[in-house]
């Protein structure tokens, strides 16, 4: 009978021709993955993704009951526009896809902090719908304080800039969060250069703009979730954006280490996350509990605490397209959420 059939879940991931022909786990980040669904007897297959064999791909996602998608918003040197055509017309047909690319829009990208700024784990954002508001409205608001403008959607610090202005002088103080960067001093008419491609339709034709966090030297906290609970936690000390000592190159991004759901420090916010913030992130974006994804992350940073509360966190930003790698914790709560819910697909079909 067919309710007997065994589970079939496609782990996607980027590669070339060869990884695809080969399709062996081994050559991927996810062997534990793979290993932890087939003693939860669901069959795991790779599903090696590139755009030159995009319609291959389709046609194998249509043959499996579900999709877990690793895939960053620009994979080497491309936007993932057609990986998100393929993934909603499988989805149409049926297959459960997780992130949905619609989901991605309203969780995934930049614009989310402006969704969340008035609830308590956001922040001082605006939406800079082009280059003009920017130029107008920019020196403003950096009389308040040092700004990071962010691209509407990218990752590893790419298109995410902090400008703050130069005491007594016409230049700005600007440094790109991409790994190697340093910072520059430039005048506002090069910096409105710099950003220009990010107001480009291709790349969503705006930029946000958020108040810089002071507390950016105490780290950066990542909160791993299936679905609506946390599963995990990562904590860096050294991040992007970390400043430098007077006279001395900032230091390089340190590691992020990685700890249970458990971790006593993070408690509260794990509460928090689990009773309150994930409700109030669902409203505000108009999504259901049943559309989170199945592996997700929020960072924060460390904010200003409210009256009479231990601990201030403020939302950095929402990660849905490729979260790898995540703790080992997170592992058995994923392989079972996702189990119940291509059973639960499988059903209603």
């Amino acid at each position: 009978m067919e309710s007997t059939r065994t589970l079939t879940v496609a782990l996607l991931y980027p590669g070339d021709r060869a990884m695809r022909d080969r399709r062996d786990p081994a050559e991927s980040r996810f062997v534990p993955l793979f290993d932890a669904f087939a003693d939860a007897g669901v069959m795991a297959v790779p599903a090696v993704y590139h755009d030159e064999f995009a319609d291959e791909v389709a046609a194998q996602l249509r043959g499996v009951d579900g999709v877990l998608v690793w895939c960053n918003p620009i994979e080497g040197g491309r936007r993932r526009d057609r990986l998100d055509a393929v993934l909603r017309d499988v989805a149409d047909a049926g297959v459960f896809v997780s992130t949905h690319p619609d989901v991605i829009l309203k969780l995934g990208t930049k614009d989310v902090l402006v969704e969340v700024r008035g609830l308590p784990f956001g922040s001082d954002v605006v939406c800079v719908g082009n280059l003009a508001q920017l130029a107008d409205e920019l020196p403003s608001r950096l009389e308040r304080g040092p700004r990071v403008l962010k691209q509407h959607r990218g990752h590893s610090g790419i298109g995410v800039w902090r400008v703050e202005r130069v005491a007594s002088s016409a230049l700005l103080k600007v440094r790109h969060a991409q790994r190697g960067c340093v910072e520059e001093e430039i005048d506002l008419p090069a910096l409105l250069a710099r950003l220009a491609p990010y107001f480009e339709p291709e790349n969503g034709g705006h930029m946000i703009d958020q108040a810089w966090q002071p507390r950016l030297v105490d780290g950066t906290v990542r909160a791993y979730l299936v679905e609506d609970r946390v599963v995990g936690f990562g904590h860096q000390d050294i991040n992007a954006l970390y400043p430098a000592a007077p006279g001395e190159a900032a230091p390089s991004p340190g590691p992020r280490l990685y700890y249970p759901a458990e971790l006593p420090q993070f408690q509260r916010l794990r509460r928090l996350l689990e009773t309150q913030w994930i409700g109030q992130l669902l409203q505000r974006v108009d999504l259901t509990p049943d559309q989170l994804p199945m592996l997700w992350d929020c960072d924060f940073m460390f904010g200003e605490p409210a009256d009479g509360e231990p601990e201030g966190f403020v939302l950095c930003e929402i990660n849905v397209s490729s979260v790898s790698p995540f703790p080992p914790s997170a592992m058995a709560p994923l392989v079972a959420a996702v189990k119940a819910r291509l059973a639960s697909y499988r059903a209603s079909c």
